[in-house]
This record gives structure tokens, sequence and C-alpha cells, in this order.
């Protein structure tokens, strides 16, 4: 009688079509999360310059740094709905108070990345406040290039001439598609003055921090099990305090003489939403792909958003705009077109 002893055949097939499962599940994670910002990012900027530039008669404009604090307040309360329904009402406390209250070091890492965004999301109401929307997303399109230099210096990203290569025609595109509109484009004002020279600066330094507290973000979310709920909330407390310190130190006469909801309306309420889901929108963004691709998301939404403009103000694409967004979708093939490993890496 043999006493061979027989091993066990690993279930290779099986193992393999549940890892290709995860990997399209991931995927159109990333797809889904990608579509939506694109629409969100849309929309966001035209609603953010009209309701800067455009009031009712005898209205006051609102205040931008009491929007960017309300857009924080909602932010969180969207992360603590999100873990409440993940964990259910028995165990939302316990959970609160063992990611948050338990562990205050993982708070004041965020204090870097919510302080730069506070200062950013002030800065795009200054920009979009003294500059056209087209000039402003021009603009803007920097902060795909900064987040392109602090992934490489922060987050050790190689990027091989492929990419530096999609980076340059997206650049490219980009300014392209803006052209006609940048020389077409006559708004009315209401009497309200612009600085382009403050609105440029301001669209520069924003682009600068975004780029910084978009991979140290990124760095932190990649290298935790930390819920992104619970980072967020944490991003959204820190943010908030930071908000807040720049409402009471720059707008607390206006907000005293008139209230902190003076001008509010029900565009300045969409933007306030718009921009507080569009905070949780990128953070999915980071944690099923990365800020590069994000960058490309953003840039497809303003050939959307350009295409929106020209149907409102009865505006006709020219050749600028056709090569430009061919550019643009050629540059978003490129980046994402696999590269052979044999392919040298800057």
């Amino acid at each position: 009688m043999s006493n061979v002893q027989r091993i066990p055949v690993l279930p290779v097939h099986g193992t393999s079509r549940k890892k290709n499962q995860m990997e399209l599940l991931k995927s159109k994670r990333t797809q889904i999360a990608l579509v939506v910002l694109i629409i969100q990012n849309s929309t966001l900027v035209l609603m953010m310059h009209y309701s800067r530039i455009n009031q009712d008669p005898g209205q006051p404009m609102y205040i931008a740094s009491t929007a960017v604090f309300m857009a924080e307040l909602i932010k969180i309360a969207a992360c603590l709905t999100a873990i409440m329904h993940e964990n259910g009402q028995e165990r939302f406390l316990p959970v609160l108070y063992r990611d948050l209250v338990c562990q205050p070091k993982e708070l004041l890492k965020m204090l870097i990345p919510s302080g730069l965004y506070a200062i950013q999301n002030n800065l795009l109401y200054i920009a979009l406040s003294n500059l056209e929307a087209a000039t402003f997303q021009v603009t803007y399109q920097l902060k795909i290039l900064s987040t392109a230099i602090f992934s490489v210096l922060l987050l050790g990203t190689a990027l091989t001439k492929q990419k530096w290569l999609a980076l340059l025609l997206l650049m490219i595109g980009v300014t392209l598609v803006q052209l006609p509109t940048s020389t077409a484009s006559s708004e009315k004002h209401n009497g309200s003055t612009q600085n382009q020279t403050v609105g440029l600066l301001a669209v520069m330094a924003s682009c600068v921090s975004s780029g910084f507290a978009g991979c140290y973000f990124e760095k932190i979310l990649k290298s935790s099990n930390t819920s992104m709920w619970i980072r967020n909330i944490q991003l959204g407390i820190s943010g908030a305090v930071f908000s807040f310190i720049a409402v009471m130190a720059y707008d607390y006469p206006r907000i005293a003489e008139g209230g902190m909801f003076q001008g509010y309306g029900l565009l300045t309420c969409l933007v306030v939403i718009n921009q507080a889901l569009g905070g949780l929108l990128v953070s999915l963004v980071v944690r099923y792909a990365d800020n590069i691709l994000k960058g490309f998301a953003t840039s497809l939404s303003i050939i959307l958003s350009s295409i929106i403009s020209f149907r409102l103000f009865d505006f006709q694409p020219s050749y600028h705009f056709i090569f430009g967004a061919m550019l643009v979708m050629l540059a978003t093939y490129v980046y994402g077109r696999p590269v052979p490993q044999s392919v040298k890496r800057l």
C-alpha cells in the first residue's frame, strides 16, 4: 500500500478570478468617482464666479470666509452620516471615540493639509472675484504641474517621459481650449471692480497650495488603514478651526454689522454645498487613483464647462477649441496607457 502523501491542489483559478473581480470593482469605483468629479468641477467654477460678480440690487456680497467655514461644517456632517451608515447607530459613537478622541496625533497630522486647503479655498474666492472664469480656468491648470512636481518630491512617484509628455500636451491643449472664451467673452459685473494682478497672484498661490496639500494628504491616506471618512473629519475639524480664525480675524466687523449670512441666496448655498461635497469626491479619487489623474479629470471638466458656456452665451466653438480639446483627450490617453517595464523612468 502506497504511503505517498498527496499534495493539495491550490485553487489558482479561483484566486485569480477573485483578484480580477477586485481589480474590476476598483476600476469601476475610480471611473465613477472621476465622472462625478468632472461634473462637479464643471459646475463649481461657473457657479462660484457668477455668485461673486452678480448680486441683486441693494443686496450685499456674501462673505467668502463664511462660505469656506460652512463648507467645512457640511463636509464633517456628510462624513459623520457615512460613518453611521457603515457602522450602525450602536457602533457609531465607539468608532468616533476610538478614531478621533483616542488618536490626537492623527488629528495633528492633518494640520498642514487642512491649513493649506483653508488658504486655497479663500484664495479661490479672491481669484474668481478678480478674474474672468476663462482666465481663472487656464491659470488654475498650473496646479497639475505643481501636483506632478510634489508627487515626485513627496511620494517618490517615478514619471516616465511618456507621462511628462502627457502633462505638456495637457497644458497646451487646455490653453488652446480657453483662447476663444478669453478673447470673445464679455461680462457685466454690476459695478464691481476687478484687479487682475491680485486675481493672478491668488490663483498661482492656490495652485502651489493645492499641489502640496493634495500630495501630502495622499501620502497620509495611503500610508495608514484609517477610514477615509475619519481622515476627512480630521481634515474638516482642522479646516473649520482655521476658517473660523480667518472669519474672526478679517471679517468680524462686517459680520457684526450685517450678520454671518448676509448676502446669502440660493446660488450661494449651492456653491457652498458643491464645494463641500467636491472635497469628498477629491478624497475618493485620491483613494482609488492619484492626484495627477484627478488633475486630468479637472481638465476634462473645463472642456465640459466651456461647452456649457458656449451653449448659454451662444458662442460657437473655434478651431482653437476643437484642436485643444483633441490635445486634452490625447494627453489623457497617453498618460493612462500602460508603459513597458523596460522604459527608462525619469
